[in-house]
């Protein structure tokens, strides 16, 4: 009890320094960043280096975390230090973040660390320090002791004083990467915090539907449950490991009781972007099991009702923020700052820690090029790729929606898709390599082969034509023999930074001094004629985590069978008449609203029209068979409870939207593309050629992806939605299409997609509308008039 008050009474100490406004407003806006994941998933790569220091798109994570917050006003990070902490401080230490003006950088370290609220009990250890120290000195001053006391206490009390968290502070890892503005979510948090002393923490968090499929984010995450508060945003459950083998969760009664009004989600993304009151760190140390921040500490915050202490959410809309948490995230978030959604920490904008690299328009895409690489003139670098400083790729090599480090050598008719291949690597003529990553100074003797998934960890040797199986992990490393739970940390040896495992160089046993030979053959590494490494074998269970969790799609057979799955469970649902609405709000009857009804519809309807764009532009790039992308748009159907005229009109505006994107030569003028098959009929013709570039390039759209557009088009009805989205289209979002209304309906009509009952119901329904909702119906007068006559013919 005595500690306990001795903390407390340190703790309001402390509080009472930055209670007063006037020193809020001068106190520079602080955050902690762990540079530890305290996880395994990276294992094997992080058993040699940090988590924080593995390259994104060729710049170290940590670079675009300490970016980030040096933008968005934080003027001191304390970058804590565990899992090869040496390496972390030596780079910190010798780049450009500790000579930023305005922006300082302060590591702290410590060896005994194993879990993100051991580090924030031991911050918080030195905040008490530092009021213990001020106090004595204020005792010294008084007693008049001897001049060096005073001094000496001093010291340590500028050394404590370096560490000290003034106020409320930003707590995330250095594995996450944003661009949002702080500011609206300090003044929230600060104006809670005044009404009310327990709002102690303020969560970042964005929408994001997960896979109705796998159950998990884009991220590759588990599917997030959080019941928040409509109001007062004030978060009320939280749940990241659902059981979803009983299709249920469990609510506590109370939780309804005390609330009118819950929404609940399964369509946020934690963004692990925390802004903290300093009352955060004490929590950590008045409870020693608080060790995950999700699943302890904050989970244990909504169901402590003693304190009273409260977490609220703030939701990020068109800014961007993500955690690398696993393969998969890793490459997500490569492809999204690639694709310039991370704007300004893109591949061609100079910023701290980074090399920019010129950016070339491809198509819709951009490809990234350094100027000092080596090219062969018949290598082909497709979309979407970033090339590093000094690689050399050889004659007939294709390269696309990759990543290629600095310094590497690419032999000819190399392939390499949809992978990541860090600095120094040289991979030798004929190697194939799709949706895979390859760490630092790893060698692929020719004609060597990786499955999707498999992860080459440094300096490793593969064999000639020596094929790699899928989710294969590689390491010059043996694999430990004792797995360590993710909440386990992931270095070996605390001062050097240096594995203390056996490598392949047949480092002796540390038990026995030597390698007995059964350890011997059975690590023994089978990586082809001249290979070096071992390839790790994957646990019992881990089969699913591995797919999962993976840089390389999940496979159609996978898909496929949890889809079936995902059927017989809806069947299930269906039977239950008390399950909740697709809105996911409980709300009392006394408080329902229909126009908040109708405005969550809407905002369903905007965000399933995006990720079926984004879904649509993926395939795309990547060439994916239009079934595959049929299955893609059917689960976000039934995520977002959408029909097949929602469907139709999503597809369609992707395509529309894609045919606007895409440049074409300039050369191109009248084309012959789609004679009218009535320009006999009238004298006064419709015009047989489609003129310009925009009629080109929706033409060839159309024509290869109409097996997906007709998919959705299975009744008059969905068909004249198309209809009315197109005059949405050319009315706002896309008026470049306006003048060319009547030629694009042709073109549809031509090509099966709208039948001329479709067409004909469409005019006939603006007969009594104003004249400004009839221009479209002006404009294909004489293609609606052929149509009327064609079928008088008929009948």
């Amino acid at each position: 009890m005595g500690a306990q008050k001795k903390r407390a009474a340190a703790a309001a100490a402390a509080a009472r320094v930055s209670e007063d406004p006037d020193d809020l407003a001068r106190q520079p806006l602080q955050a902690i960043l762990l540079a530890d994941s305290f996880t395994t998933k990276f294992r094997p790569i992080t058993l040699e280096r940090p988590k924080v220091l593995l390259p994104l798109v060729n710049v170290p994570m940590i670079n675009y975390t300490l970016a980030w917050l040096e933008a968005a006003g934080v003027a001191e990070v304390f970058v804590f230090c565990c899992a090869h902490s040496k390496q972390v401080i030596d780079y910190l230490e010798n780049s450009e973040w500790f000579s930023q003006p305005n922006f300082t950088v302060k590591t702290i370290e410590s060896h005994n660390i194993i879990s993100a609220g051991d580090a924030l009990r031991l911050i918080y250890e030195q905040n008490v320090a530092l009021v213990d120290i001020a106090c004595l000195l204020k005792l010294v001053s008084l007693s008049r002791l001897k001049l060096a006391t005073c001094y000496t206490l001093t010291i340590c009390f500028l050394v404590v004083l370096s560490f000290k968290i003034h106020g409320d502070f930003v707590l995330i890892s250095g594995d996450t990467v944003s661009n949002m503005s702080l500011t609206q979510a300090l003044q929230e948090h600060k104006e809670r915090k005044k009404k009310d002393n327990n709002a102690v923490m303020t969560m970042i968090i964005k929408k994001s539907k997960p896979s109705p499929i796998t159950r998990q984010s884009r991220l590759g995450t588990d599917e997030l449950f959080m019941a928040i508060d409509p109001n007062t945003k004030q978060l009320l459950y939280y749940e990241d490991k659902a059981d979803h083998s009983k299709g249920t969760i469990c609510l506590d009664k109370m939780l309804l009781a005390e609330n009118p009004s819950i929404s609940l989600h399964n369509d946020k993304q934690d963004c692990y972007i925390d802004i903290c009151s300093p009352e955060v760190l004490s929590l950590f140390t008045d409870n020693f099991d608080y060790q995950h921040l999700r699943r302890h500490f904050v989970k244990g915050l909504l169901l402590d009702d003693i304190m009273g202490y409260k977490i609220f959410t703030h939701e990020i809309h068109s800014s961007y923020a993500a955690r690398i948490d696993n393969y998969r995230s890793y490459d997500i978030v490569s492809k999204d700052i690639i694709q310039r959604w991370t704007y300004p920490y893109v591949p061609d904008v100079k910023f701290c820690g980074n090399r920019a690299t010129k950016l070339e328009r491809r198509g819709i895409c951009f490809t990234a090029f350094n100027s000092e690489i080596e090219q062969s003139r018949s290598a082909q670098v497709g979309s979407f790729t970033v090339i590093g400083y000094g690689t050399k790729i050889g004659s007939n090599s294709k390269i696309s929606d990759s990543v290629i480090g600095e310094g590497c050598t690419i032999g000819s008719n190399v392939l390499i898709e949809g992978s990541y291949i860090w600095d120094n690597v040289i991979i030798e003529d004929g190697c194939e390599l799709r949706h895979v990553i390859v760490c630092d100074g790893v060698i692929m003797k020719a004609g060597a082969v990786l499955k999707p998934g498999v992860v080459l960890s440094f300096k490793v040797v593969i064999g000639e034509r020596f094929v790699v199986p899928a989710y294969s992990k590689v390491s010059l490393l043996q694999q430990p023999t004792v797995h360590d739970s993710d909440e386990e940390l992931e270095y070996a040896d605390n001062s050097s930074g240096t594995v203390e495992f056996s490598s392949i160089q047949g480092t002796a046993d540390q038990s026995n001094g030597e390698m007995t030979s059964e350890s011997s053959e059975a690590h023994k590494p089978k990586l082809g004629t001249g290979g070096v490494g071992y390839i790790w074998s994957i646990c019992e269970g881990g089969q699913e985590e591995e797919w999962r969790h993976s840089v390389a799609p999940i496979p159609e057979d996978k898909l496929t069978e949890l889809s079936e799955a995902m059927d017989d469970d809806q069947e299930l649902v269906t039977q239950d008449r008390t399950a909740l609405s697709t809105s996911g709000e409980l709300i009392s009857d006394s408080n329902a609203s229909e126009g908040d009804d109708n405005e969550d519809s809407k905002d369903d309807s905007v965000y399933f029209e995006k990720e079926v764009e984004a879904t649509f532009l993926r395939a795309v790039e990547e060439n994916v068979k239009v079934d595959h992308v049929i299955l893609e748009v059917n689960s976000l159907r039934l995520s977002y409870n959408m029909t097949s005229a929602d469907c139709a009109g999503a597809v369609f505006y992707s395509m529309m939207k894609l045919a606007i994107k895409t440049p074409h030569s300039s050369a191109i003028g009248l084309l012959t593309l789609y004679p009218s098959p009535f320009s006999m009929v009238a004298s006064n013709a419709y015009p047989i050629y489609l003129s310009g570039e925009l009629q080109q390039n929706t033409a060839n759209i159309i024509t290869t992806w109409q097996k997906l557009l007709k998919s959705y088009l299975l009744e008059i009805d969905e068909e004249i939605e198309i209809i009315l989205k197109f005059e949405e289209m050319c009315l706002e979002s896309a008026k470049e299409f306006s003048p060319l209304f009547a030629r694009i309906l042709h073109i549809l009509y031509d090509k099966d997609i709208l039948q001329e009952d479709a067409i004909l119901r469409w005019a006939d329904e603006k007969e009594g509308a104003d004249e400004s909702d009839k221009v479209f119906v002006r404009q294909s007068e004489k293609f609606i008039q052929w149509l009327r006559e064609a079928s008088e013919e008929e009948d």
